[in-house]
């Protein structure tokens, strides 16, 4: 059988190519993008003026990190904050916490909800959303500020000398595939038991026996995370510093002095109404830990907090769609007028961020920290921020960021309580409004 719809017809195609040949400037255009591409033939020759790393308010940092062939950047990015107030604390330029070790329980912890998740749905068919949902995200290295918020409150943190990465952990394709299909043919034992009415006390027996296995995997790809370790630094003065056994967790409560609870991630999600939390339970990796909460607000708000931040000496977690109207990945450029194809090829095919996030897009694909702003009679021109693709990529790692394009393409930045205003402060007293596992903010 045959499809009944419509056909290109040739006296479609005919009128088709009179369209194109009345543009004189059509075939000109062609040539020059089949040789060089949309993207080359349509570069700004002025956007390095726009992109010059000189900042009017910059907070210091040091080496950049690299989280190579993986999607921790959430991770990075947050753990990058919390190494900026160790060293400022500590005098310590280029300190460097393990993401291995907060990354081992990510996976861990992630691991015992998608096992409970498994059993609260076996009264669902497989093929439903939700059921394919949580299946479809076991393969999924990325989070938010609050998966690495709960980590380093659950487990504290390590210096990257005492858990540092793994082939794994630069490379976790090969560890995704096999954790993700462990825990799948785990889910459907598990859905199998739920259904024949097997007993609770059973079921729970062979989950905790799964999560036992998925300890194996980790430790076998990441290593064995330490109970305690000997702390031992110099700092820039030269000095010697020693804390020996020390646990994890006593070493994030007494040598990072930071407040989990007083940071929240802002959002602007346009296609969401604002002044409103909204939370997703399928982002959420530890049990008893931080809900994965965004509290949707006006633009203004994200960008205020990030520049009052910034001008007191803290850098600003956030997320952003790296990719898109950019240079990313060599000279370190956001530059969302770099680029202008559209004006080549004369289609205007660009959407703004509510229409980008409804059809799925734009998305916060990327997380790195914000660590420097020029303003310009008191208003952002662009900013500076810090990435955790090595130092090849932009200048030394860091990259350059326009004022347009931050609007543009940030959708997430985490700021303490105390930069927000009343009206904000407010909205945090409401209660989340929880989310379908496939909405948009995911």
């Amino acid at each position: 059988m045959k499809n009944q719809a419509k056909k290109l017809t040739p006296e479609m195609i005919e009128k088709f190519d009179q369209d194109f040949l009345k543009d004189k400037s059509a075939l000109l255009a062609g040539r020059s993008i089949a040789k060089s591409g949309f993207l080359a033939s349509s570069e700004d020759p002025s956007a390095s003026s726009r992109n010059n790393m000189t900042f009017s308010i910059e907070v210091p940092t040091g080496k950049v990190t690299n989280q190579r062939h993986s999607g921790r950047c959430w991770l990075f990015a947050m753990l990058n904050t919390l190494r900026q107030e160790f060293s400022k604390e500590h005098h310590v330029k280029n300190f460097e916490f393990s993401q291995n070790y907060s990354f081992f329980w990510d996976r861990l912890g992630r691991a015992n909800l998608f096992l409970q998740r498994a059993i609260e749905s076996a009264d669902k068919e497989i093929d439903d959303r939700y059921v394919m949902s949580y299946l479809n995200y076991t393969m999924d290295d990325g989070g938010e500020w609050d998966n690495a918020a709960a980590l380093v409150e659950a487990y504290g943190v390590v210096p990257s000398y005492v858990m540092p990465d793994t082939h794994n952990t630069m490379n976790t394709h090969e560890f995704d595939q096999i954790n993700a299909s462990l825990q799948r043919k785990d889910a459907l034992e598990l859905r199998k038991m739920v259904r024949t009415g097997q007993a609770e006390e059973e079921i729970e027996k062979r989950r905790q026996e799964m999560l036992s296995e998925i300890y194996r995997l980790c430790v076998l790809a990441f290593g064995q995370p330490p109970k305690t370790f000997d702390l031992e630094f110099k700092d820039d003065n030269g000095n010697f510093h020693q804390d020996l056994d020390i646990t994890p967790q006593d070493f994030f409560k007494n040598y990072v002095n930071v407040n989990l609870d007083d940071y929240v991630e802002l959002v602007d999600y346009p296609d969401h109404e604002y002044n409103h939390i909204y939370w997703n339970e399928m982002q959420d990796n530890v049990a008893g830990s931080f809900q994965t909460e965004y509290v949707n607000v006006d633009f203004k708000y994200l960008e205020q907090a990030a520049i009052d931040q910034l001008k007191d000496g803290h850098i600003v977690w956030f997320g952003c769609d790296v990719d898109i109207d950019s240079d990313a990945r060599k000279r370190g450029w956001l530059d969302d007028k770099l680029y202008q194809p559209d004006q080549l090829i004369g289609i205007d095919y660009k959407m703004n961020k509510k229409e980008r996030l409804q059809t799925r897009q734009g998305s916060a694909s990327h997380c790195m920290a914000i660590t420097g702003v020029n303003l310009v009679n008191g208003k952002p021109t662009r900013w500076k921020v810090e990435n955790s693709w090595g130092p090849e990529i932009g200048t030394d790692g860091y990259l350059s960021m326009t004022e347009s394009w931050f609007k543009k393409y940030c959708f997430q930045v985490v700021a303490n309580k105390k930069y927000l205003p009343k009206e904000v402060q407010e909205v945090l007293k409401t209660k989340p409004i929880k989310v379908e596992p496939w909405d948009t903010l995911y």
